[in-house]
């Protein structure tokens, strides 16, 4: 199957504003992403979320293991492993959802297979049927493939999550 043209997928505001990055020095671009976006998320800004890969189709974050973010057993936090996966599929949604739409998270399933050891990674993916939906609807819902993994690569958590769209009341700029 072949990618769309670029022209099927205009880039919204979001994905306008990262593209911004590309005149930063690629060596300091992942240092000046994570500055920016944990000023737009202030709470991923406390818990020190990492923004490794922001793409329409991938984002991935990183969380490491450190004490802000520990539960009593050293681990990161169940309620981190939920901020974790939140951000990578709204991040996801965000870089395609429409402009004058606004983006609300409906509904989140979690469930702790195993013990997790070190940082942690949530992997956020839209197919380009998700995308396009998402462009040709001015609301609706839907389901976002998240994987998280601790630093040995297993899975402690399973999630689901699932986000809507509606219209935004302000006008788009």
């Amino acid at each position: 199957m072949t990618a769309p043209a670029a022209s099927a997928f205009p880039p919204n505001r979001m994905q306008l504003q990262l593209e911004q990055l590309d005149d930063v020095p690629k060596f300091l671009r992942p240092w000046v992403r994570n500055l920016v976006l944990r000023r737009a998320v202030p709470f991923a800004r406390t818990a020190r979320v990492e923004f490794i890969e922001m793409s329409p189709h991938r984002v991935e974050v990183r969380l490491p293991n450190e004490h802000r973010v520990q539960n009593h057993i050293g681990g990161i936090h169940a309620s981190a492993m939920n901020l974790l996966a939140e951000m990578a599929t709204g991040m996801v949604i965000g870089l395609n959802v429409r402009d004058d739409c606004l983006p609300l998270a409906k509904d989140l399933k979690m469930a702790f297979r195993k013990r997790a050891t070190g940082a942690m990674r949530a992997v956020a993916v839209l197919s380009d049927a998700q995308r396009e939906h998402l462009r040709d609807n001015d609301k609706g819902e839907m389901q976002v493939q998240v994987t998280v993994t601790d630093e040995t690569g297993i899975e402690p958590v399973e999630c689901e999550f699932t986000w809507a769209w509606i219209p935004s009341t302000r006008p788009a700029k």
